[in-house]
């Protein structure tokens, strides 16, 4: 162990320097015009992960953007552990928040990296590089190491399961570790043990041909605008509650005890609010802030748009609006089944006078990973070794579709 924090004493210059010519990749999945970044990306990906000792690193093509491959087998009889990140990230608008002219050029401040990327994900992505670089330039690997690295995580993954079924062979492994999950608080050792699953879609509401005067039609001619509100109230009731019918019937129900384990995670209400500038709190009833995030399924518009939203004032009744709606789900919840119920219900209690439509964009499944396994066990003698106490169990409210 000595000589691997000397390793990284010795190296961590040149680690934040390949971190940063990472970040300083404007790699956005979710935007055409950059899928040259992706490639590029993924060539430097490659390239960090031959440098740090895989014995073989290639990029994949998939029917999206490419993979990244890498594996060091030091003994067919030993262990593989298949170390899983994703090299895209999301868009960074709106641009005019960022305290940075350049969100992709990384900047050290109070000791944190502020940059697009250097949380999700290549930050974690590039620290279970350098933990492998170090054991095997100090010739203390004592297990295979295989990585897949996707491009296309922030997009939910469409192009991976399929890429995963051609070359399972190539990913076996007895454990995979998850480079996109957080720690509660730097002295607060965490292992997320849940990630809860995804519905995505966007809705378009018609009504008129074309855009009209909102003086000579408002009110005889319906508002796409406020149809749309209209319906999106009618998804939640006042105590939090999804309306649609049968939503929570597959909702695996978490008992009192483990409930009791999740609620040791400290966890201060007062400070949660504060650093979100909120009053107060607001979600499902009968749940805590850390149940709803963790184990219950929400319902949340993303994106809403519709009529004329620049400078001044122009007196519209406009021909359409659009919503972009999620739905996090929890296990046993199947997306494509909820996908489903949710256009379904939402073009059912759509009224006559404007038309809907509702298009699926991607989802995944929840995922739980038992706290017995030998895997788990060693995480957590790795941070009672460091930290002196036992880490604390989370489920995280996000999704990594591929998980499951």
């Amino acid at each position: 162990m000595e000589k691997v924090k000397q390793y990284i004493e010795d190296n961590k210059d040149q680690f934040l320097e390949d971190l940063f010519e990472m970040i300083r990749i404007p790699s956005i999945s979710s935007i055409k015009d950059h899928k040259p970044d992706m490639e590029k990306a993924a060539n430097k990906l490659k390239e960090l992960l031959l440098k740090a000792g895989c014995d073989k690193a290639v990029v994949m093509p998939s029917t999206g953007n490419p993979v990244v491959y890498g594996e060091k087998i030091i003994d067919p009889a030993k262990p593989t552990v298949l170390v899983y990140a994703h090299y895209d990230v999301m868009p960074v608008d709106p641009i005019d928040l960022w305290e940075q002219d350049d969100p992709f050029e990384p900047i050290l401040k109070d000791g944190k990296i502020w940059a697009r990327g250097a949380d999700d994900d290549k930050g974690q992505g590039m620290m279970h590089i350098k933990a492998f670089e170090a054991m095997v330039k100090t010739d203390s690997l004592p297990c295979n190491v295989k990585f897949m690295m996707e491009g296309e995580e922030e997009v939910g993954s469409p192009s991976l399961p399929q890429w995963c079924e051609e070359n399972k062979d190539l990913v076996k492994a007895d454990v995979i570790l998850v480079s996109d999950t957080g720690m509660i608080a730097p002295d607060i050792p965490t292992i997320t043990t849940g990630l809860r699953g995804l519905s995505y879609w966007e809705v378009e509401v018609t009504g008129p041909n074309r855009d009209l005067h909102s003086g000579l039609f408002g009110g005889a001619v319906a508002n796409p605008i406020n149809v749309l509100a209209n319906i999106i109230t009618k998804m939640v009731d006042e105590d939090g509650h999804i309306t649609i019918p049968g939503f929570y019937d597959d909702v695996l129900e978490v008992t009192k005890e483990e409930r009791a384990k999740m609620a040791e995670a400290p966890f201060s209400e007062d400070e949660y609010k504060k650093a979100i500038d909120v009053k107060a709190l607001w979600g499902e009833k009968g749940f805590t802030t850390n149940e709803r995030t963790g184990i219950r399924p929400t319902f949340d518009v993303c994106g809403i748009w519709g009529g004329y939203t620049g400078e001044g004032a122009k007196t519209v009744l406009p021909s359409k609006a659009f919503a972009k709606i999620s739905s996090r789900l929890v296990p046993n919840q199947n997306n494509e089944k909820i996908a489903l119920m949710f256009k379904e219900h939402f073009e059912k209690i759509a009224p006559d006078y404007a038309k809907v439509e509702v298009k699926f964009l991607h989802g995944g499944q929840a995922y739980v990973c038992p706290i017995d396994l030998p895997a788990y066990k060693a995480a957590e003698k790795a941070y009672e070794e460091i930290f002196n106490r036992t880490p604390v169990t989370v489920r995280s409210g996000g999704s990594i579709h591929i998980i499951s």
